[in-house]
């Protein structure tokens, strides 16, 4: 019987011996490198492009309403159609807006009529990130259009309420002031 216990126990270290391979401890098997690079370049192409398939349909949207607008290096696009006559928003400013928001497609999400003025401070957060780049281009009385593709709206999730995953926003603001 001793010896079949220490027959068992050899046969034990050396199967613990083998399945280890010099790797270090904490050590998880992955799929092969070409397989990896590959699912990544996949990840990188559809991302792409949906990206590429989104501006495609700002750019249709802008031309169908006859829109001059300009566009940021975020991708921010927008048009300050009547200028104001009050001082530039600069960072760290109150701003209030009267707004409407859509989306591309036309349907109105939310409205400062129902939901009162947007106010936030500018440049610290607590909106769209495309909404802070916005304001930094505009003044007190300022009208404008503006577009912020999914990525500087609510992302790939939405706001869990009106606006779905992957959405562009569409807004026409007017600022009604600064402080």
């Amino acid at each position: 019987m001793r010896s079949l216990s220490v027959i068992l126990l050899i046969i034990a270290g050396l199967f613990v011996v083998s399945c280890n391979n010099n790797r270090p401890a904490g050590y998880v098997a992955t799929s092969k490198r070409g397989e990896k690079e590959s699912a990544g370049k996949s990840l990188e192409k559809v991302n792409r492009y949906l990206v590429n398939a989104e501006n495609k349909e700002i750019d249709s949207y802008i031309k169908r309403h006859k829109w001059n607008m300009k566009s940021t290096g975020s991708g921010l696009r927008y048009e300050i159609y009547k200028k104001g006559n009050g001082p530039a928003i600069k960072k760290g400013n109150t701003v209030y807006l009267n707004y409407k928001e859509y989306l591309i497609n036309g349907v109105l999400i939310y409205t400062s009529d129902k939901k009162g003025p947007k106010v936030f401070k500018a440049g610290r957060g607590g909106v769209e990130s495309g909404l802070e780049e916005a304001v930094l281009l505009l003044g007190k009385g300022d009208k404008a259009h503006l577009i912020l593709p999914s990525h500087l709206a609510f992302g790939l999730n939405g706001d869990g309420d009106k606006v779905p995953r992957r959405a562009t926003v569409i807004y026409d603001i007017e600022v009604i002031d600064v402080k």
